[in-house]
């Protein structure tokens, strides 16, 4: 009994030693518990279960910021770190058991989505008899090996270029010549020949040392000083030891400032910028539109970058593409504007402070923007310095202003629209004549000291008299006859008050400040002065229904292959059906613009070209606050082919007072009219 007794009491305490024994790790648990982590991102918990013979290569620290450098590089999110179904390995000859588990990695990245497939050794150790993960760089991604590196690199997108209507480039990606230094092929003589080089560059020797002082400068590495552009471009250098050129990728500007206020220009990316525009994820080493069409289609311009993520060997060789976003160049933009012509104008302007635009009358596509003086935007690409920054802001002749997105008074020039409007309302007649006398007239004695003044002092004149001579009288007399209302009621029609329907920011052109309340400020808008203010694209809008049977046609600055001629929208707005004249109104003004160049008495008899049908209107807008004061004059001349009816033209000359007012710009102006006449045949 004792013995069976003592037999039951082993027997009990076996049985509570056994289930009280603490359960065994399984080789799945360590695998299940280590993605698990993964997928969390808990690194350093992983260290902990990884084999003494990977932790031998590397510290927690190590190990964990291996895996964040990496997933950081690559912009990780959404890791998925899942078990595949699939039977463990048997246990080696050698005796050490282990199991190989399979698993899918998944992660979007800002290369796009990683899917891959692997595999985890799992194994006993010798000593403790613990399962461990025998870890290998082939666990951050199954076809990693020792020594390799997961590296993210850009693919640039390409900017879009900006074209004229034929095609030739007004911003275009080229290439230039950059000069600079190789340290370790100076010789012996590297004193003298950086003292030589900032010599021929005109730039400080401090200049170039600071760049070969850069911490990236190696010996063996080109080091760029300076652009070869401008007056640099043909330096000979060739026996300065050391010193060489490379070319280098950069925006280039062929027609340089004749169409910068247009171009615009860009700039590497700034922290004010970065700020400004956080919906762009602008970088650094980005560059962004910083005025004219650059900045305005600065989004379709720019293109998307892509993204390569690579596992890369020891020996530099791609072992692996894990993700790639191919990049997407920016558009490109082709433009109704027509190079020559820009060039053209331009330089008619030389030595004088003005403005001018051209347009296609019977479509509204913009042939030329011009604004005089203005400056190289090639010299961005070199680095601006900041005495030449300094130059064009201190210039009184203001390089920087784009003038031709600026409101100026159009002075007689405007005197057609009022012509017309007499004429539409039924208060004049073509025939219709005034005796007029003197060169200064005033309604009556309401009006005290102030007075209207004429050029020429011709006692009896018609209508087209009127418009020949630009006699202020005559208009403003037509004026007070259609009263403020009804005038400013018609000229609205032409487009003031409302934003010209295309993208390039264009003020509104107005009237009056707040309406034209005294007969006085009517009389002085009729002949454009008073209150009224203009672009001269809308100036030269407002002259395309003297040529179009009476409808006002829209701008038009991007050319679409399919537009034809006569697909012009009318510029008054999609509610109004009517046209801004009657056709014979029209056709009637267009009669007298003929005479104002055909006349050898008219104002722009000067623009005459022989066997050549030429219209046009010239003005002198005063900028003055009293009619005693002796202000400023600045001359307009608006003038189209009344043959071929592709080409109209308004310029405005600053400061023309003593220089022969309006004459003087259709002298600049007169031989880019015949240019473009003629070439055009």
């Amino acid at each position: 009994m004792r013995f069976v007794r003592y037999a039951g009491c082993i027997l009990f305490i076996l049985i509570m030693f056994t289930g009280c024994k603490e359960k065994e790790t399984l080789p799945e648990d360590v695998f299940d518990r280590y993605i698990g982590l993964w997928q969390q991102g808990q690194y350093e918990a992983m260290y902990e279960l990884v084999s003494g013979t990977a932790k031998e290569t590397a510290s927690v620290e190590t190990f964990a910021a291996r895996y964040r450098s990496i997933y950081e590089g690559i912009g990780m999110s959404n890791l998925s770190v899942t078990a595949l179904p699939q039977a463990g390995e048997p246990a080696n000859d050698d005796g050490l058991s282990e199991k190989t588990f399979a698993y899918q990695l998944k992660m979007d990245t800002s290369a796009g989505p990683i899917d891959v497939e692997g595999a985890m050794r799992v194994a006993r150790d010798q000593e403790t008899g613990e399962w461990k993960v025998d870890w290998k760089p082939s666990l951050l991604f199954p076809s990693m090996e020792e020594g390799d590196k997961v590296t993210v690199r850009t693919l640039q997108s390409r900017r879009g270029e900006i074209y004229d209507r034929s095609g030739n480039g007004l911003a275009v990606n080229g290439s230039i010549e950059v000069i600079g230094i190789v340290p370790g092929e100076l010789g012996e003589a590297g004193e003298k020949t950086i003292a030589e080089l900032a010599r021929r560059l005109e730039v400080p020797e401090s200049f170039i040392r600071e760049k070969l002082a850069a911490s990236w400068v190696k010996d063996n590495v080109f080091v760029p000083i300076v652009n070869a552009t401008g007056d640099r471009a043909g330096l000979d250098l060739s026996d300065l030891q050391g010193v060489t050129k490379r070319d280098k990728s950069a925006r280039i500007y062929p027609y340089g400032e004749a169409a910068v206020h247009l171009t615009g220009y860009i700039r590497q990316v700034t922290a004010e910028d970065m700020e400004k525009h956080k919906d762009k994820n602008l970088e650094t080493d980005d560059v962004i539109g910083k005025a004219g069409l650059e900045q305005m289609y600065d989004d379709r311009l720019r293109g998307k970058d892509g993204v390569q993520i690579s596992i890369v060997a020891a020996d530099g060789m791609v072992r692996e593409t894990l993700a790639k976003v191919e990049p997407v160049n920016g558009e490109d933009i082709r433009l109704t504007i027509d190079a020559d012509l820009q060039e053209s104008m331009y330089h008619s302007l030389d030595g004088d402070a003005g403005t001018g635009a051209a347009i296609h009358p019977r479509t509204g596509e913009i042939l030329a923007l011009v604004s005089n003086p203005a400056y190289d935007p090639n010299l961005f690409i070199q680095g601006l310095s900041e005495e030449q920054w300094t130059s064009w802001n201190e210039d009184p002749k203001k390089p920087l202003l784009n003038r031709f997105t600026k409101l100026y008074a159009p002075g007689s020039v405007f005197k057609p629209i009022t012509a017309s409007i007499g004429l539409q309302l039924g208060v004049s007649s073509v025939d219709e004549v005034k005796t007029i006398e003197g060169l200064r007239w005033a309604k009556d004695g309401s009006w005290g000291s102030y007075y209207v003044k004429r050029v020429r002092d011709v006692p009896v004149e018609d209508l087209t008299d009127a418009i020949v001579n630009s006699d202020n009288i005559y208009l403003a007399q037509e004026a007070l006859e259609m009263g403020a209302d009804d005038f400013t009621r018609e000229a609205e029609k032409f487009g003031f008050g409302r934003a010209l329907p295309i993208d390039y920011p264009f003020p509104k052109a107005s009237l009056s400040n707040d309406g034209i309340t005294n007969e006085i400020l009517l009389a002085d808008s009729s002949y454009g002065q008073g209150e009224v203010q203009m672009s001269p694209l809308h100036l030269a809008l407002s002259y395309t229904p003297f040529i179009n049977d009476g409808e006002l046609i829209a701008p038009v600055l991007e050319l679409k292959e399919e537009r034809g001629v006569k697909e012009g929208k009318e510029l008054k707005g999609e509610a109004q059906g009517e046209r801004v004249l009657a056709p014979d109104t029209a056709e009637a003004i267009h009669r007298m613009l003929l005479r104002v160049v055909d006349d050898p008495k008219g104002t722009g008899h000067g623009a005459y070209i022989p066997g050549r049908k030429i219209a046009g209107k010239t003005g002198t807008a005063e900028l003055k606050r009293t009619k005693a004061e002796s202000g400023q004059e600045n001359g307009w001349f608006v003038v189209y082919d009344a043959e071929g009816f592709d080409f109209l033209m308004a310029v405005m000359i600053e400061d023309v007072r003593e220089r022969g007012g309006s004459s003087y710009v259709v002298r600049k102006t007169a031989p880019v009219v015949k240019g473009y006449v003629e070439n055009r045949n």
